[in-house]
């Protein structure tokens, strides 16, 4: 979609179009449009919601002129959040609705399976920064990457970004051959799975090509706003504090942040440092922030990684590798006296 806004001339154009036309900018960045003005008209072109947004925040824009107002940068994010809002009221929640979604994988619809996971969708689709915490084979990562993709074709956001941390799950694996996309393909490939279930190849590689889909380790989104995005950070428990409060502080505008982890399995030195431990103290309370806990009952995989969960769970338990408890020595355990008593070590000595 193509369409031309006018602008005023002198110093309402400024006011508009800002210092070194900044305001344009923050549009192209945040809304993904194609902007050039020339000779008192601005030119957009893009997808037709994100078009019909920078309209209306340059029509505002061109109202604040004529009140002699200069608005800052935060007055603009603020409109383009605000609009964005608006529209997506005005369409109506029927195309968000995470209920349903518009994902396969084998020609099978994704959808929940349990109660927790329904909630778990939901909560996606009413919050903006949303944890999801379980065992493994709740469907986490893959709930969450489908509710990426669905927001993603329609239109809601421009881009997904997957993060995870590199950490070795207790082993150390040394040097690692090739390039950097080859050292930590290893550690991203999971998410890869999900999406190559999601999408066909051509389109997946297409939309990597161009970072409408982008997945990284978590240690290269230091310094990143994200918005109109869906940023997914997968296996929580393997970060820091600081990298958690890192990662949580790149959310932009229009943008939804979806933490996944498994606190049972921690792989950091000290499980005492895990971010998402510490996220979940801090930010339980937190307005705007969904905190959901799926359990054993929400296993979807095969039926024998519930018994594992379980199996894993169970406190006391002796581990593979444990010796057997040694008799004090010198004694065989089944010693016994001639009248069948055990035999007192004082007596033997």
């Amino acid at each position: 979609m193509e369409v031309s806004v006018q602008v005023p001339s002198g110093a309402r154009r400024l006011a508009v179009l800002g210092v070194s036309e900044r305001n344009l900018k923050m549009l192209r960045e945040t809304l993904g449009v194609e902007i050039a003005a020339r000779d008192g008209l601005v030119q957009l072109r893009g997808d037709r919601r994100s078009v019909g947004i920078a309209r209306s925040v340059l029509d505002l824009l061109g109202q604040s002129s004529a009140r002699e107002e200069a608005p800052t940068r935060e007055d603009v994010l603020n409109l383009i959040a605000g609009e964005s809002e608006r529209l997506r009221a005005a369409e109506g929640p029927g195309e968000i609705d995470l209920s349903r979604l518009n994902v396969y994988a084998a020609g099978r619809p994704v959808q929940p399976k349990t109660a927790n996971q329904q909630a778990y969708l939901q909560a996606i689709q009413a919050h903006d920064l949303v944890f999801g915490v379980g065992p493994a084979g709740t469907g986490k990562t893959y709930l969450a990457v489908a509710a990426a993709v669905h927001l993603l074709r329609a239109d809601r956001v421009r881009r997904l970004v997957l993060a995870r941390p590199a950490v070795e799950a207790g082993e150390k694996l040394g040097f690692l051959p090739g390039d950097l996309e080859a050292k930590v393909n290893p550690y991203l490939r999971p998410l890869f799975d999900a999406l190559q279930d999601m999408m066909d190849y051509g389109t997946l590689r297409r939309f990597m090509q161009t970072d409408v889909i982008e997945i990284v380790p978590l240690a290269f989104m230091r310094g990143r706003t994200l918005n109109n995005a869906v940023i997914i950070l997968d296996e929580a428990q393997n970060t820091t504090r600081g990298q958690m409060h890192m990662f949580l502080t790149r959310m932009g505008q229009g943008s939804k942040v979806i933490v996944t982890g498994d606190t049972t399995q921690i792989d950091l030195p000290d499980p005492r440092e895990s971010g998402l431990i510490d996220a979940a103290r801090r930010l339980t309370r937190v307005p705007g922030v969904a905190f959901v806990q799926l359990t054993r009952e929400d296993v979807v995989r095969h039926s024998l990684v519930q018994r594992i969960v379980d199996a894993y769970a169970m406190p006391g338990e002796a581990t593979v590798g444990t010796p057997p408890r040694r008799a004090p020595r010198g004694r065989a355990a089944n010693d016994k006296s001639p009248d069948g008593s055990e035999i007192d070590d004082g007596a033997r000595a």
